[in-house]
């Protein structure tokens, strides 16, 4: 199996599982219905554990272009196989997304509410206001990054890195996924709102194209903050990406706190 198959696979079980488990929570008649928050930010972290186990050591198990991207900035994988990755992680979670449509078949035409139906493909946020939400995303995915290469800095028993990562993405999702759901992962998010699009499913609203690029722009820039910040604070070695990083990042709490004073 090759690096790019093993992303395509891997993602797609992270989608399939941490889709899966939204619908379950949301879509009408399902035994799981109203299980709540805490139930689908553990089986996201679960999803992300059984996700490294199955192909950690054939890709390296990154299921994220902002994952990706920060390994490349902080020097640890190459440039050239960048693109290839994302777009295994892509086509991963587009089928991880049909395939969790495909379970659910009978439960969409019992769900009435268009968001609801589109919750369970993409993120959406608590309170629309673009700027805090774009910050949202940069925060959650630099924490995702910068902490995933803490993890790696560290010695642990052989096998238990996949837990200790999933332990985060559970963590980050009760701290600090309630004001835009976390994507945290622009595969996670973009691919599935294709899918959303382009799927079947009957009374399901539109995907709501203007909120996309925020889960997608702020992990980008989230991922290469997480790895320029792990580069500055463990290498001693502060590169022109971590200060343009933070420059962006800055500009966009400044703007976030303008426009909450502003709608004050």
């Amino acid at each position: 199996m090759t690096p790019f198959w093993g992303e395509f696979i891997g993602t797609m079980l992270l989608l399939l599982l941490g889709d899966g488990v939204v619908a379950g929570v949301v879509l009408k008649s399902s035994k799981a219905e109203n299980a709540g928050w805490i139930v689908i930010t553990l089986a996201w972290g679960l999803a992300v554990t059984m996700a490294i186990y199955a192909v950690g050591g054939i890709s390296g198990a990154h299921l994220n272009p902002a994952v990706t991207l920060a390994l490349a900035a902080e020097g640890s994988f190459e440039w050239a196989k960048v693109p290839g990755y994302i777009v295994a992680q892509m086509l991963g979670a587009f089928t991880g997304a049909v395939l969790v449509w495909l379970h659910y078949l009978p439960h969409w035409g019992k769900t009435e509410d268009a968001g609801t139906k589109l919750a369970v493909f993409c993120t959406g946020p608590a309170i629309r206001s673009a700027w805090p939400n774009l910050f949202s995303e940069i925060l959650g995915t630099f924490v995702l990054t910068a902490g995933v290469l803490f993890i790696g800095a560290n010695k642990f028993t052989e096998g238990l890195n996949p837990i200790v990562v999933g332990a985060l993405v559970v963590a980050i999702g009760m701290s600090l996924g309630g004001t835009t759901g976390y994507a945290i992962n622009p595969a996670r998010d973009l691919a599935p709102r294709i899918a959303h699009f382009l799927l079947p499913i009957k009374g399901k609203g539109d995907s709501d194209w203007a909120y996309a690029p925020i889960p997608v722009v702020g992990p980008v820039i989230g991922g290469i903050l997480g790895g320029m910040f792990y580069c500055a604070a463990f290498r001693m070695e502060c590169k022109p990406l971590f200060w343009a990083a933070t420059l962006v990042t800055v500009a966009v709490a400044a703007m976030a706190v303008r426009s909450s004073a502003y709608k004050a």
